[in-house]
């Protein structure tokens, strides 16, 4: 039996008010990705990009508006999405831990930390691990090549409407989840294909092409 990368993070993450809530206008949606970027140098020179986060995650995270939240942490706003004519325009915080044995973590830091107000409206649960794994010699331009690999466990709480208890609740459910699903194929994606090139491009190095993502 293997373990997650994400799991001791679910233990220990903070729970909000809406997460016991046992108003039934609150819906929660859940998800699990995985996916790589392949980086064409050795590990140590992509762990050394990685631990600087504070130059590459705000370039990469654009076009995405995002704050500082102390050493570690950024308030991001991930844009506006919408179901069932109801918008939301989510904003998270997020802590990128220091990397331990090769890999990072990255966890929600608490709303009640940057903006009280939005654990009213949703509250989001996002554990996700980084892993770097090296490649045999002779695949990135001479330089080795490394895998960095990512999962995510993602679970979003949300206050719906009222008249949206009127529609059957396989329905909501279904819909809510693609939406999530929709959600993170889009940031994930763009996250992943930027700082793939934003690596590459920092080191004067050709960029592999991108890949189908795995979900």
């Amino acid at each position: 039996m293997t373990t997650s990368l994400t799991s001791a993070a679910l233990d220990t993450d903070l729970l909000g008010p809406l997460r016991s809530s046992r108003d039934p206008r609150v819906r929660c949606y859940r998800s699990q990705f995985a996916d790589l970027m392949e980086m064409w140098a050795e590990p140590a020179l992509v762990a050394s990009y990685l631990d600087r986060h504070e130059g590459w995650f705000r370039r990469c995270a654009a076009p995405m508006q995002v704050g500082g939240l102390g050493p570690n942490g950024y308030q991001l706003t991930l844009g506006k999405f919408g179901n069932f004519g109801f918008e939301v325009e989510p904003t998270i915080g997020l802590e990128l831990l220091p990397q331990s044995q090769g890999v990072y973590r990255i966890v929600t830091v608490p709303a009640e930390r940057f903006q009280p107000s939005l654990q009213e409206l949703y509250d989001v649960g996002f554990n996700a691990a980084l892993r770097l794994d090296q490649q045999a010699e002779g695949e990135g331009q001479g330089r080795g090549l490394t895998l960095v690999r990512w999962e995510l466990d993602l679970s979003v709480w949300i206050r719906l409407p009222a008249v949206i208890g009127l529609l059957p609740e396989s329905l909501v459910q279904s819909s809510g989840d693609h939406l999530l699903r929709q959600i993170v194929r889009q940031i994930s994606r763009r996250l992943t294909w930027k700082v793939q090139e934003d690596f590459h491009a920092t080191h004067g190095l050709d960029c592999p092409p991108r890949r189908r993502a795995q979900f």
